[in-house]
């Protein structure tokens, strides 16, 4: 069988859930050494809130998710990485394309850290509002949403989140159900991905300013532009705040990723949000390519954690890559 390369897919918020990743703390040591190198650059807050069943602030809560969600991604890449497996290709959903970035080397993690540090807390000043995800088609979507109401993401054919400000966005649950469409609220108390967080971008674009960044050493496939990350779009600060003003572009980029070839794609996050999406793609469904997720979602049992990344190696030595690790 030939040996397909892999891809990382970097999951974004909605993915998170209380104490992900937990039970590879202190057992795997990446996993572990790549966490307390992030914690040691945010500030200890967020660690204490990490490892508590009960944290100060809620999981959903941006200021908590965000920042947890970049860290467990990049450490999950991490431990992977240190097992002897090159990413070919690498594809973040939301601020998991940031986590990517970090993977690819286009931003240091530490550097990353600490704009993470200083970006969460404006998601306060952010005007309240969400997310909602409806079974169809962006373009059908799109038809019926009432103004200040936005595509905020497109993960495939039929799986699209409109987002907007609080009042715009239940009037367009209003709107959706009048047109036969069940939306669910997600999970999310900011209206990421649309164009009501101009203002929180502009300030983001002020910060990166101050940030290194380089032109990526792994091909990234935006979900920004559904295509693979140019070097100018790499080093330029108001492309990576952009993200909070326009649609996630899932769909695009996988499209694009397995039109460029076959992959064992590996979800290095938490749950299994994007291996889902992945598994309906055609390229994966026909066997040319195939979806394995390295944490389990909500209501992981005691031990389900270290038991789902061992599939990971598993499914990579099935695969034919060699790992340098005795798990």
């Amino acid at each position: 069988m030939r040996r397909r390369p892999v891809a990382f897919l970097l999951p974004g918020h909605g993915s998170q859930y209380v104490r992900m990743g937990v039970q590879l703390y202190g057992r795997e040591p990446v996993f572990t050494s790549t966490m307390d190198g992030f914690f040691a650059e945010y500030g200890p807050d967020l660690r204490n809130d990490w490892l508590t069943a009960s944290p100060r602030l809620p999981i959903g809560a941006a200021e908590r998710g965000q920042p947890l969600l970049f860290a467990v991604d990049y450490a999950l890449a991490a431990t992977i990485t240190a097992w002897g497996i090159a990413p070919a290709a690498l594809v973040g959903h939301s601020v998991g394309e940031f986590a990517a970035a970090a993977v690819a080397g286009v931003v240091g993690v530490d550097e990353a850290a600490r704009h993470l540090a200083a970006r969460t807390p404006l998601y306060r000043d952010a005007e309240p509002g969400g997310l909602l995800a409806v079974a169809a088609s962006r373009e059908a979507v799109a038809a019926v949403l009432p103004a200040g109401v936005t595509i905020g993401v497109a993960n495939g054919p039929r799986q699209t989140m409109v987002a907007g400000p609080e009042a715009a966005l239940r009037q367009a649950e209003k709107q959706l159900r009048a047109e036969g469409y069940r939306p669910v609220r997600a999970d999310i108390p900011v209206p990421f991905h649309s164009p009501a967080m101009a203002g929180v971008a502009e300030q983001c674009a002020k910060a990166l300013r101050e940030v290194l960044l380089r032109p990526p050493r792994i091909p990234l496939y935006s979900t920004r532009t559904g295509r693979p990350l140019t070097a100018d779009e790499a080093v330029d600060p108001e492309f990576w705040a952009g993200q909070l003003t326009t649609p996630v572009l899932f769909g695009d980029a996988l499209d694009r990723l397995l039109a460029d070839g076959d992959f064992l794609l590996v979800e290095v996050g938490p749950g299994r949000a994007l291996t889902t999406v992945a598994r309906q793609h055609p390229g994966v469904r026909a066997g040319r390519s195939a979806a394995v997720s390295a944490l389990p979602g909500r209501g992981v049992p005691p031990g389900g954690e270290r038991r789902q990344l061992l599939g990971v190696a598993a499914a990579l030595w099935l695969e034919g890559h060699r790992l340098a690790t005795d798990m």
